[in-house]
């Protein structure tokens, strides 16, 4: 109990990681690692070597936002037009615009980006950049059909006149000349040499691309990075990489100016729509002004009138006043009229922008039609950057175009229903003033009548030619949103690759490479290697342990004069017996070595240490008592003979018939296995092996006895009675640590006494600071590795 006490101890205790065990498990490896990081660094180089690199264009602009009332701070000076007016920008809305598929679209188109060409090389293509490649190839149709090609031409020009045209798999189509139209099943075109020097590309072969309208435009939606400076501000940063710098450049100043056009577009849709309204009635209200012009004319001059009558001046100036109202009431009439009847032309279309600023004098129709403007204008706006119909912001702008509708219709109507009952009164005050004045000649009325009429068609024309030019006005002031900061430029250093990060990163790679594999070899290793492994799992006494022999000959320490270290290793366990044999008061001492499996080295070691103890001067005696797989004759190399099975099971047979000595060790008598038998764990049970041990007690100092492996048979607890020691043998980089739950069961149930252990086969290359390359002190050095030199000097 208490030894399972200081078992449990002692694992709870090396439960500390200790750092420079974990460091020199990795260390060993040094050469995984140095070849890791020449391979990844190799790679690194090609991967620069080979790859294009891409350039980083920059542009700045700034959106510019609306102020008081949506009207620019260039537009201040025409405020008092009353023409001007709209929503403040949204910076997002705006990002999404510039990005959306139209623009895009038609950037590629007005650049040519659907066409690319490049020039071979050994390993990589490079691109040519329009005007700077040698030749050039000319569309003759560019539709729709167009923009929908994926092809490739292969070019090589063999004189400034000629060419040949290649297929992609590299065969000879047909011979042409430059400038001359050619036709494929794809499209029609003409190639046109670019080149000033003949030198220059002659027999240099120029591969073309022509790509897909709308998988360029997929690229460059995601290419594009559009940004706000920071939350708060309106400067946008525009950013592409390009692998050809004068081409991300290009695209995106030619962005701005795209993006630019279509917002005066949309600003001018209105005061075009205005302005077309205008001049359509400025054309019939012109033709009634000259025919009124003409029917007052002949009057004056069909009846010989030059002036009017005195007495009529007092009641003509308030009739002059009454006329001025049912004037101004037509005038307002007649717009409204006009505004009810393009209403009813929109009816069952898709609805446009209403003339602005046609109705006087009524602030809530003017707002009406303000509001219905904008609300057309934004959900056209969302169409073109892609929303469809059934889109959620479409539809919501849709209901509020309808809503504004039906409000504009009942706002007219009534609007028309109070100007018709104003001048019906004011036509009723018209008649009773006349009335008053039935004194004045006939044709002097007639002649006010035609003056009336000329009045009233007069002012509505001047009111007209007043709002054509206020339209014209705002349609020759209207400006661009967006305010461009710095023009696109390109940075002179590529962006990507980065040579540094790439080197680190493949530094790095190549090191983890060989640290992941050792990890996990680590990881998934469950056999023990060294004294530590020993020492974290038992709890049984280390006698020592024997390095790794690369010698043919199984007796290691067969002479005074060996030095190697697994010799030193096998005199050092000798004076540890010393300890573990101190208390023992026996004459003889009785040694049995076992191990938990077959292949630890039980056979190897028994010899080595009854000729390590034999050579000190002590009388040994080896048996060999594995039964069922003999070693010790075939490690000696010597032909199987008699030995114990023979003895147990013939009573006639003495020890002395089955000795043997070894040549060079005097004090070491060896006795076989024999033969294998059937039965050997009834042969060990019998009271044969128990008079043997008797009678060799008083003949030797040390009995080193090979027994068989506890974990496969019981042979060995059969005959663990007769042992003053017990060593137990753990084979490294061979037994499986779960394994060592036997040793240390026998331990704690003390069935195999006196027990101690020993480490067989180790490495001292994998010892990880608990090497044994010290052995053979003064004979025999051996020398540590360089990354031991630095962790350990001593």
């Amino acid at each position: 109990m208490q030894k399972q006490k200081e078992y449990n101890s002692l694992n709870i205790e090396n439960d500390t990681l200790n750092i420079r065990e974990e460091i020199e498990k990795y260390l060993i490896y040094w050469k995984w690692f140095v070849l890791g990081g020449i391979l990844s660094i190799t790679l690194a180089f090609l991967y620069l070597r080979y790859t294009t690199p891409q350039y980083s264009a920059k542009a700045v602009i700034l959106i510019k936002e609306n102020q008081k009332g949506g009207i620019s701070a260039e537009m201040k000076a025409f405020e008092d037009l009353g023409i001007l007016g709209g929503s403040t920008n949204n910076i997002d809305n705006e990002i999404e615009i510039i990005k959306s598929r139209k623009i895009i679209g038609d950037v590629i188109k007005r650049l040519n980006y659907t066409v690319s060409y490049f020039s071979s090389g050994r390993v990589k293509e490079s691109e040519l950049y329009n005007k700077k490649s040698p030749i050039l190839i000319d569309v003759v149709k560019k539709d729709s059909m167009f923009y929908e090609i994926d092809t490739i031409l292969k070019i090589l020009p063999i004189t400034s006149t000629e060419f040949k045209l290649i297929s992609e798999s590299g065969d000879e189509v047909s011979t042409n000349l430059f400038n001359k139209i050619i036709q494929n099943d794809k499209m029609t075109f003409k190639v046109i040499n670019n080149s000033k020097s003949q030198e220059n590309f002659l027999n240099s072969e120029i591969k073309i691309t022509v790509k897909p309208l709308n998988g360029l435009i997929d690229s460059y939606q995601k290419a594009v990075s559009i940004t706000p400076v920071n939350k708060n501000s309106s400067v946008i940063d525009l950013t592409l990489n390009d692998a050809v710098k004068n081409k991300a450049e290009d695209f995106l100043d030619t962005l701005i100016l795209l993006y630019n056009e279509d917002a005066i577009t949309d600003k001018n849709l209105v005061s075009e729509k205005t302005k077309n309204f205008i001049d359509e009635r400025l054309d019939t209200i012109g033709i009634t002004l000259k025919s009124i012009n003409n029917n007052l004319k002949n009057f004056k001059v069909d009846n010989k009138l030059t002036d009017i009558k005195a007495e009529a001046e007092l009641i003509l100036t308030i009739l002059t006043e009454n006329n001025k109202q049912i004037i101004e009431s037509k005038i307002s009439l007649s717009l409204i009229q006009s505004l009810n009847q393009e209403l009813k032309n929109q009816e069952g279309k898709e609805e446009e922008v209403l003339p602005a600023s046609l109705v006087p004098n009524d602030a809530s129709i003017a707002q009406i039609i303000s509001e219905y403007n904008r609300l057309i204008l934004e959900r056209k706006r969302a169409i073109r950057t892609g929303a469809t119909k059934i889109n959620a912001i479409v539809v919501n702008l849709t209901e509020q175009v309808d809503g504004l509708k039906s409000s504009l219709n009942k706002s007219l109507q009534n609007s028309e229903k109070g100007i018709l009952l104003k001048l019906n009164q004011l036509e009723k005050e018209d008649a009773k003033i006349k009335s008053k004045i039935s004194g004045v000649p006939m044709q002097e009325l007639e002649l006010q009548d035609i003056r009336l009429e000329q009045e009233i068609i007069s002012g509505l024309y001047s009111y007209l030619l007043k709002k054509k030019e206020e339209t014209d006005i705002s349609l020759a002031v209207t400006v661009a949103n967006a305010k461009i900061i710095d023009k696109a430029y390109g940075s002179t250093r590529p962006v990507s690759p980065k040579k540094n990060i790439i080197y680190l990163a493949a530094l790095l790679f190549g090191g983890l490479i060989p640290f992941a594999i050792i990890y996990l070899k680590n990881l998934f290793d469950t056999k023990i290697h060294n004294k530590k492994d020993l020492e974290d799992n038992l709890s049984i006494p280390f006698l020592g342990d024997i390095p790794k022999s690369d010698e043919k000959n199984k007796i290691v320490i067969g002479g005074d004069d060996s030095r190697s270290s697994t010799a030193e290793a096998f005199r050092l366990i000798r004076t540890n017996l010393d300890f573990m044999l101190a208390s023992s008061k026996n004459k003889s001492n009785t040694i049995f070595i076992t191990s938990t499996t077959s292949g630890e080295g039980k056979s190897f070691i028994s010899i080595n240490i009854a000729a390590s103890l034999a050579l000190s001067g002590k009388k040994v005696l080896l048996m060999g008592m594995d039964l069922r797989a003999p070693k010790v004759t075939e490690y000696l190399g010597i032909p199987d003979r008699k030995g114990l099975t023979n003895y147990i099971t013939d009573d006639n047979l003495l020890l002395d018939d089955l000795k043997f000595n070894i040549n060079g060790i005097k004090s070491l008598d060896v006795i076989s296995s024999g033969v294998v038998p059937p039965n050997p764990a009834e042969l060990l049970m019998t009271k044969r092996v128990e008079n043997l041990f008797t009678i060799i007690k008083d003949d030797y100092d040390y009995v080193i006895v090979d027994t068989a492996p506890v974990n496969l048979v019981t042979d060995t607890l059969l005959i663990a009675k007769y042992a003053d020691m017990f060593m137990y043998i753990a084979r490294a980089n061979y037994l499986d640590k779960r394994l060592l739950a036997v040793p240390q069961t026998l331990y704690n149930e003390k069935r195999l006494p006196n027990m101690a252990m020993v480490l067989n086969d180790t490495d001292p290359k994998r010892s990880y600071g608990y090497g044994y390359g010290g052995y053979g002190y003064g004979y025999v050095v051996d020398e540590k590795p360089w990354y031991k030199k630095i962790f350990n000097k001593s």
